[in-house]
């Protein structure tokens, strides 16, 4: 019982514990939720990898700016 409470911890640790970027990934979906549907036919091919590359741009912006805190 005890490992399956850490491992909840843990997953909570994970989106919780940084509200920043859950604030921004949230922002981040929100915006691709009002945008995308607007976007022309030709370019609906490219929304999930724009989707994709908005989430890793704010994951590695928010670990680039966590390492230089700890520096």
């Amino acid at each position: 019982m005890k490992a399956l409470l850490t491992a909840l911890q843990e997953v909570y640790g994970l989106f919780v514990e940084d509200g920043s970027l859950a604030v921004a990934i949230l922002l981040w979906i929100g915006f691709a939720a009002l945008l995308f549907p607007h976007l022309p036919e030709g370019a609906a091919a490219w929304r999930a990898p724009v989707f994709f590359a908005g989430v890793v741009l704010l994951l590695l912006e928010n670990v680039w700016r966590s390492a230089r805190q700890k520096r």
